[in-house]
């Protein structure tokens, strides 16, 4: 296994960040949005939002390749994605121990997303609440987490 390791985003970065986010995003929700809501969130999309918001972002890389990422924002995890080729070697672990270091408290997920709730349920995150809201032009479950030291 390569070692994993973390760095802050570079407006270099915003291409592979758009790579990682667009199969990661397609490949967890595609059991729980509609074809037509992950339509909603094409490539160009996550390129565009990376290149005004990579000062948020830290990647984690593996043979110097980007393979995962978290944005954090104002304590809130707003996305913590990993290439589904490289799940399962610690570095959704690694990315979720330093956005929790530089005072991550809150995340939101699917309510139906069993995979990332174990996941946070695993690392000591509890659920606080859950809300029904809009996101990609229909309505979904949600759950708020929340990690107090």
């Amino acid at each position: 296994m390569s070692r994993v390791s973390l760095r802050p985003a570079t407006p270099e970065d915003a291409e592979a960040l758009a790579r990682v986010a667009h199969i990661s995003f397609h490949q967890a929700f595609a059991g729980i949005m509609s074809p037509v809501s992950l339509a909603q969130r094409p490539r160009a999309f996550f390129a565009e939002r990376f290149t005004q918001q990579w000062p948020e972002v830290v990647v984690a890389l593996t043979d110097e390749r980007i393979v995962g990422f978290s944005l954090v924002r104002q304590g809130h995890i707003d996305m913590l994605f990993v290439d589904p080729a490289a799940q399962a070697r610690g570095i959704g672990k690694t990315l979720l121990a330093e956005a929790e270091a530089n005072g991550a408290t809150t995340l939101e997920c699917f309510r139906n997303n069993r995979q990332a709730r174990d996941f946070y349920e695993k690392h000591g995150w509890r659920l606080t609440s859950s809300l029904r809201r809009g996101f990609c032009g229909e309505d979904y479950d949600f759950v708020i987490y929340a990690k107090t030291a």
